[in-house]
């Protein structure tokens, strides 16, 4: 029994605990690990992108986040009807407004407390402090519900705008109903559909000047409505979007919104985030890192996008309206996503996954490019390399085939041979690619040389060495389909320029160092030379990063470094180098290369791979390494992000390491093991088995692998494959607080 003293300290406690750190609490009084997920974490980001505060369902449409300047900022400008792509934009403004509407009333910014700010995955709610306005959202798949609850007394408006530059159109209907229109990314149309609870007095604005017309057009043209006092002050806003068309618009409320209310669609939004976060669940472990593990699940589920209506579909490939039976998946950066995202899918759910990969087979009909980028007005010409190609050599080898793979790989050789290699472009090859089919690698220039391709972007530059070792990797994937499809002569082809890093390995400054159209070095500092992101010669990070991007050919690429002991030097090396600089120089050069140890970059995706390469000499060095990074840089609060997440990209890296195994070669069904921080983790296979790893005596301090089976039987080696995932396996580890340097030590793969 609790002392009055130890009673009283309790209640003082949790009555001065945040909003957020109470739902953490009571987490088991809703959903069973929802109550876990905190969608503020990383919402301050190290340099670059922050993570937002996404309310969705499940790889659906409709996603929304309050727009402010930051987490930081305590004010809010408005709120999106939809985010249509991943960072990429948003359509239809939406906000409260109590004073008479004038024409900068849509400037106006909304005050709120952080502290009263409640936001789940399936539910938003936010009190605006100065207004004395709460605001609800709950969203569909295709649809969603806004509530505004006014003081009783004063002005109830709601205004409505457009964010971006293009042609838009708002038009009222017997001031209870809202059609309109908002151009997206200079060529799609987006079209929504609302109903208010109440009937109100319209008008739009257009030019700066306030008028009753019920309806406008035109390029930054804005909507408003206002509410005579009612018993409530609750005005409810009702919508659906469609990028088909107006009527589509209407079919999309009428499915979703017809017969459900908000709280309805509040029960039923949990539910489907019950059902996909509690696939997996864990054992053991602290608070903490159950906070920023399914937090990071969570994350996993804002992209790719269903844009499905019915029985059809907008595609930005063809900008045409196209037929289907079944989902239709856009918005997807493959750049980051095939490490571990996409493997991580094929896991939890390869129906869908072959659904994306169908989605992008029907891109490349459409548009002649299998996509690298895919989002809604087509494939997003940004950063470099075909790594589909990687995700549907993947997946057919984990035994996804519900897609059409003599088309896919149709596109993969087209891609291969056709498509220009340089970073942020899109379309046929240039000279440089030629270059690169012929002497195999991709030519650099000198320091200061003048660039003479016009095809290459003054900003990325060719990134010479970061697109031969990524093309590799593509032309590895190429070549390992042709075998598996019984296209011999290709797999020779491609399986041949799957080793061309090799060409820019040199050997003296034991790096990859970029070489000039006369095969020439270029005498550079791999640490730091290259330009903004090192993109004359890298991307985004350094030599030192760069120095491991083999992942299809580990053991060539211990062979180039010296053999295993040297190999395991430099991997000690690269989390001790220093940056030979100040901090504040470095970055100023190097902004994406964040979450830094070393020369090592967690805030990247390059680097995700690079601690399992211990498992290739030290395992138990691998072990060391990820717990460390998990714990510095993966902290549940709002700074937990250390670079930029990419919706999923970089947190299914912490669920799959959380869990811990990881996929460092994806086109190679194989899990190599790395230091879980939970006690059991189980996850719910569709097949209708239990994948099951249970860490006996695991905690923060016993992290070392002394001993592991699989299955009932001793597992010496630190991998085992997807079919012994897949057919329900169970993986037994024996965890200590000291190395077992014998345990998976004689790995040779």
């Amino acid at each position: 029994m609790l002392s009055r003293p130890t009673i009283f300290l309790f209640v003082f406690f949790v009555s001065i605990l945040t909003p957020a750190l109470a739902q953490t609490i009571t987490k088991n009084s809703t959903g069973g690990n929802l109550g876990y997920i905190d969608p503020r974490i990383g919402n301050v980001g190290q340099l670059l992108e922050p993570t937002r505060p996404t309310v969705q369902l499940p790889n659906q449409m409709i996603r929304m986040a309050p727009i402010r300047a930051s987490y930081l900022d305590d004010q809010i400008s408005s709120f999106p009807l939809t985010i249509v792509s991943h960072r990429l934009g948003e359509a239809f403004s939406i906000k409260p407004s109590v004073q008479p509407v004038q024409a900068d009333s849509w400037d106006q910014k909304l005050a709120y407390d952080h502290d009263l700010e409640i936001i789940r995955p399936w539910y938003y709610n936010t009190y605006l402090i100065d207004d004395e306005v709460t605001v609800e959202y709950v969203p569909g798949k295709k649809t969603g519900i806004f509530s505004f609850d006014f003081p009783k007394a004063g002005g109830k408006s709601i205004l409505f705008g457009l964010y971006n530059n293009g042609e838009g159109s708002w038009q009222f209907n017997e001031g209870k109903e809202i059609v309109a229109t908002e151009t997206w990314a200079g060529d799609v149309r987006i079209y929504l559909y609302g109903v208010f609870n109440e009937k109100g007095k319209a008008g739009t604005l257009k030019g700066g000047k306030i008028q009753t017309d019920q309806n406008v057009s035109g390029a930054n043209t804005r909507a408003w409505i206002s509410f005579p006092d009612n018993k409530t002050g609750k005005i409810e806003f009702r919508y659906a979007i469609s990028f088909v068309s107006a009527e589509q618009a209407r079919k999309n409320f009428n499915n979703e919104l017809q017969s459900t209310d908000l709280e309805a669609l509040k029960k039923s939004g949990e539910n489907a985030w019950s059902k996909v976060i509690n696939q997996i669940r864990v054992e053991g472990g602290t608070e903490a890192q159950k906070r920023t593990f399914y937090t990071s699940l969570y994350r996993t589920y804002e992209r790719m996008v269903d844009i499905t209506e019915g029985n059809q579909y907008y595609s930005g490939f063809d900008k045409k309206i196209h037929q289907t039976t079944r989902p239709f998946y856009v918005d997807d950066w493959t750049w980051d996503t095939y490490l571990a995202h996409h493997p991580l899918r094929m896991i939890l759910n390869p129906a869908q996954e072959e659904d994306m990969l169908e989605s992008f087979v029907e891109m490349y009909r459409q548009s002649g490019w299998v996509p690298t980028f895919p989002v809604l007005f087509g494939d997003h010409a940004c950063m470099n390399g075909f790594h589909s190609s990687i995700v549907f050599l993947d997946a057919y080898r984990k035994g996804l085939r519900k897609f059409d793979v003599a088309k896919a790989y149709e596109g993969m050789v087209k891609n291969a041979n056709e498509a220009t290699m340089l970073p942020w472009m899109n379309g046929p090859k240039c000279e440089l690619d030629d270059f690169y089919l012929s002497k195999g690698y991709y030519p650099a220039l000198g320091k200061n040389e003048k660039e003479t391709v016009k095809l290459v972007t003054p900003f990325e530059k060719r990134q010479a060495v970061a697109v031969t070792l990524g093309g590799a990797y593509d032309d590895w994937a190429v070549g390992e389909l042709a075998k598996d499809l019984g296209k011999t002569a290709d797999h020779r082809t491609f399986s041949a320029r799957g080793l061309n890093y090799k060409n820019l390995w040199n050997k003296e400054q034991n790096m990859f160092i970029p070489k000039n159209s006369k095969g020439e070095w270029i005498q550079i500092d791999p640490k730091f030379d290259g330009g903004m992101g090192g993109r004359d010669y890298y991307d985004e990070n350094n030599g030192w990063t760069y120095k491991w991007q083999v992942q299809h050919d580990i053991p060539g690429l211990i062979g180039l470094i010296g053999g295993e002991k040297k190999f395991e030097e430099d991997l000690d090396q690269l989390y001790r180098e220093g940056l030979g600089r100040s901090k504040y120089e470095f970055w100023a050069k190097f902004p994406d290369a964040t979450g830094l140890v070393g020369q090592y970059s967690m805030g990247n995706e390059p680097s995700f791979h690079i601690p399992y390469l211990y498992n290739y000499t030290s395992p138990w060095k691998t072990q060391k390494q990820i717990r460390f990074l998990l714990d510095v840089w993966f902290k549940d609060n709002i700074f937990g992000i250390p670079g930029d997440e990419d919706g999923g990209g970089m947190t299914a890296f912490v669920v799959f390491s959380s869990m811990g195994f990881y996929p460092v070669t994806p086109g190679k069904p194989l899990y190599t093991i790395g230091s879980p921080v939970f006690e059991k983790v189980t996850i719910d296979l569709p097949n209708g088995k239990q994948f099951t790893m249970e860490a006996k005596n695991c905690s923060v301090v016993n992290k070392y692998i002394q001993s592991a089976r699989l299955d009932g039987k001793p597992l010496d080696t630190p991998w085992f494959t997807h079919e012994q995932l897949n057919d329900g396996g169970k993986l037994e580890l024996e965890m200590g607080p000291k190395p077992n340097k014998n345990w998976g030590a004689a790995i040779k793969n």
